[in-house]
């Protein structure tokens, strides 16, 4: 017995070491995300252009999902994951030196890119370390660490300077930091990663409600994640105030998710699907219309925005997976993945033209029109498909609603096991 538990301490080190990387890394692409709008709208960017930053970062990431693996390969993962960390540093570094928006947004692509390979490397390196007994316990502390680490580094902009190089500089240190905990682990060097692909057929096949309903959860997320600091900054409540509103959407948003998770559980995904999303365009359509610029106001309606929004791409993904067979558990989850990486290239692009065009509560109206229209599908499908039998359904499980994991996190989950345990050993 002591054996086995000293073996067990030993085993989750070695991912504690890999999550404590992962914790600085998270934290300097929360702070960055976060400072470059802000700064922009300082230095007089135009609300299309800001959007255009979030649009280049999702890029970047859908391609490195599907580019960065053949890289790895080539060098090894520490190798690897010691170039994506050092590219992430010195584009930071040169943000803060360099303001100028059109070198920001080609900047922005290569920090989406360098982010989704190092995300794929330390992914990897803890499904390596994960065994069926230990999986869902990995895989928890890695959406805890995923949601807290973002919040953190959302929330420095609160005690710096926007005006000034510092938060630029911390960013970069963060970047480095999360070099040392992978470079001084003990975790043998895992596998090389899974090459990525996106059935599109396949996915409609399987449920279509999940894959339209990811990319428009995409569009909608991908409007306020980039600019919802925009919005904070033109309504005119101050730093601080929009770095606590962005977290507070987020916070709201992964405390939300249980019940509505144990919710659809019990009833067609569906209907809870339609629910959250017409919740979600309602309360966007009431900040559109009701226009408040009080940090009194608007922390708490969107805080429930973002309870309602932030529940979606769990449920999309529950529902996919009900109607999946185990062996395509992966390659459903990592699809959908894909395609809400599309939707979030689109969706700051339509939210800088609402803005610009009308005023800046019309980030709202972004958000609303995909969340009306994931609504009508969802309605519409119910009386297309019956339901998956209760007793036949997988477990909800919660998944970050920012886009801040790769399909190879889709391994860590737990409802991968049986994919796991029915793959035969290579002879």
């Amino acid at each position: 017995m002591i054996f086995e538990s000293s073996l067990m301490l030993s085993a989750f080190g070695s991912i504690l070491a890999l999550l404590c990387g992962t914790a600085f890394l998270l934290a300097a692409s929360g702070l960055h995300s976060l400072l470059l709008p802000i700064r922009g709208q300082a230095e007089g960017f135009s609300t299309s252009a800001l959007g255009l930053l979030g649009t280049a970062w999702a890029a970047g990431f859908v391609a490195g999902c599907f580019f960065a693996p053949r890289l790895v390969r080539r060098v090894g993962h520490v190798r690897a994951f010691g170039a994506f960390a050092a590219s992430g540093a010195i584009i930071a570094l040169l943000t803060g030196m360099w303001i100028d928006m059109t070198a920001w947004i080609v900047l922005r692509a290569f920090t989406g890119f360098t982010m989704a390979g190092a995300f794929m490397v330390i992914e990897s390196w803890l499904n390596e370390r994960a065994t069926n007994e230990n999986r869902g316990t990995v895989f928890g502390l890695y959406m805890m660490v995923t949601y807290a680490s973002l919040m953190a580094g959302q929330m420095m902009v609160a005690v710096g300077d926007v005006q000034t190089t510092v938060l630029f500089m911390v960013t970069g240190i963060l970047f480095c930091l999360s070099l040392i905990p992978t470079a001084v682990s003990t975790a043998v060097t895992p596998q090389p990663l899974a090459e990525v692909s996106l059935d599109l057929k396949a996915l409609y096949r399987n449920s279509p409600v999940a894959l339209v309903g990811c990319l428009l959860i995409g569009i909608a997320n991908g409007a306020w994640g980039t600019l919802g600091a925009v919005y904070g900054a033109q309504i005119g409540i101050t730093t601080a105030q929009i770095a606590l509103m962005m977290s507070l959407v987020v916070v709201a948003g992964a405390v939300m998710q249980i019940p509505a998770g144990r919710i659809s559980d019990m009833t067609d995904r569906r209907y809870v699907l339609a629910g959250a999303a017409l919740g979600s365009a309602l309360v966007g359509l009431l900040i559109f219309l009701a226009s408040p610029r009080s940090a009194v106001f608007v922390l708490p309606m969107t805080a429930c925005y973002g309870a309602l929004a932030y529940t979606l791409y769990s449920i999309a993904v529950a529902h996919a997976n009900d109607h999946a067979s185990p062996e395509d558990f992966v390659k459903v989850s990592g699809g959908l993945l894909l395609l809400y990486g599309f939707g979030t290239m689109v969706g700051p692009l339509l939210g800088g033209f609402f803005m610009q065009w009308l005023k800046p509560e019309s980030l709202f109206l972004a958000t609303a029109l995909p969340h009306l229209g994931l609504a009508c599908y969802a309605a519409l499908r119910i009386s297309r498909r019956a339901p998956v039998p209760i007793d036949e359904r997988e477990a909800f499980n919660v998944l970050p609603a920012e886009r801040a994991v790769t399909p190879q996190a889709v391994m860590l989950d737990p409802r991968s096991e049986t994919e796991e345990e029915t793959t035969p050993e290579p002879a």
